[in-house]
């Protein structure tokens, strides 16, 4: 017989391959996304230490759009990138997660390049 993988799990594959390639450093930190049924969350996280920087997702107060839509990712994208600005980031490495560049995983990308990150 032959048995499928789930799409969960081939999108685990699909980020692990992903990941023996980029990671993150204190001077280029990695931006990581993860999205839901429910939600849309973006880290920043330094893999050398093991420390997650900066975060935001649609659970944070400042986002005034609850669903999990393009407009959300959007709102997520310009808030992580607010916060990486504050926190003194500039440049960091984009980690799609094994999503395709597509949809709300774009718009969150695009969202942070207007907010000023560099990737």
């Amino acid at each position: 017989m032959i048995n499928k993988k789930s799409r969960k799990e081939t999108r685990q594959v699909r980020h692990l391959r992903v990941r023996k390639k980029i990671s993150g450093t204190p001077e280029c930190p990695r931006l990581c996304v993860y999205k839901s049924n429910t939600g849309v969350y973006a880290q920043i996280i330094d893999d050398v230490n093991g420390k997650t920087l900066v975060t935001a997702s649609t659970l944070d107060k400042e986002i005034k759009t609850k669903a999990c839509n393009i407009a959300a990712a959007t709102e997520v994208g310009t808030l992580v990138a607010k916060r990486a600005t504050k926190a003194g980031i500039k440049s960091v490495v984009f980690d799609r997660g094994g999503y395709n560049y597509h949809g709300r995983v774009k718009a969150l990308a695009e969202a942070a390049r207007e907010g000023g990150l560099e990737f």
